[in-house]
């Protein structure tokens, strides 16, 4: 099997409160693997958000212990991006798109070095041919896109995906889904990605996470076994992928 990257050991969040206490996650135990695509889903409320700032170094633990590589998290981890839902907002509207993929690293290396970066990444999305544009002249899954070529430019070794294609249309959300199955292939980055669309979660993911309950709990983990590579009409009807379906929608309680 390969290298674990992440690792929580009964991790839990509790944050005070003027009356006491609110736990919101708790007794967390999961572990990412190298190159893995884990897809997390639940019902609102359920902790989501901040699992996935757990691991990013936001939000420490309270209880447990989150482990990168083997060692103790404590602070947001070399190598682990993060990617927002709110693109528009992510993206700064006065710079180029170019200019955007190079915030993170404009200032870590030469300018040479860093222009092939933001060459490499906006290649890997598909947008080299709108480096001079403005984020305000692209659609929405373009500016999505521009969002995760910053992610890439930063050569991450794991990207936190955090609903990023909920505000998309189907047929963007679709090319995007098979955009980042792309960039896993060709980059071996490890994704956890949340995710509120059942049908996404199993679509993309190696193994499926369902988070549960408040505080909220990991119940069950479903390793996905579907053929690569996937295809939007072909895998959406195959009888495996509707079991998957059908089984994950029981778990959460909308069976």
């Amino acid at each position: 099997m390969a290298d674990s990257v992440f690792e929580c050991r009964s991790a839990g969040i509790t944050l005070p409160l003027r009356s006491g206490v609110r736990p919101i996650i708790a007794d967390i135990s999961l572990e990412l693997k190298s190159a893995e695509f884990l897809t997390i889903v639940g019902p609102s409320g359920t902790g989501k958000t901040t699992l996935l700032r757990m691991l990013g170094g936001l939000a420490p633990p309270t209880s447990g212990a989150v482990l990168v590589r083997g060692e103790v998290l404590a602070g947001p981890p070399e190598g682990v991006v993060i990617v927002f839902q709110d693109y528009a907002n992510a993206l700064l509207q006065w710079r180029s798109v170019a200019a955007n993929v190079a915030f993170g690293i404009e200032r870590t290396m030469s300018r040479a070095q860093c222009n092939e970066r933001v060459r490499d990444a906006l290649n890997l999305v598909g947008l080299l041919d709108r480096a001079d544009d403005f984020p305000w002249q692209l659609s929405g899954g373009m500016q999505q896109r521009v969002q995760i070529a910053r992610a890439l430019a930063l050569r991450p070794a794991v990207m936190l995906m955090d609903e990023p294609f909920a505000a998309l249309d189907a047929m963007t959300k679709a090319g995007l889904q098979d955009e980042l199955l792309r960039l896993r292939d060709q980059t071996k980055v490890s994704f956890v990605f949340i995710t509120h669309d059942i049908e996404e979660a199993v679509y993309l993911g190696d193994r499926v996470a369902v988070l549960n309950g408040s505080p909220g709990r990991i119940e069950h983990i479903v390793d996905i076994d579907l053929p690569f590579p996937r295809d939007q009409i072909t895998t959406r009807q195959l009888p495996a992928f509707l079991a998957y379906r059908y089984d994950l929608h029981k778990a959460i309680g909308h069976a």
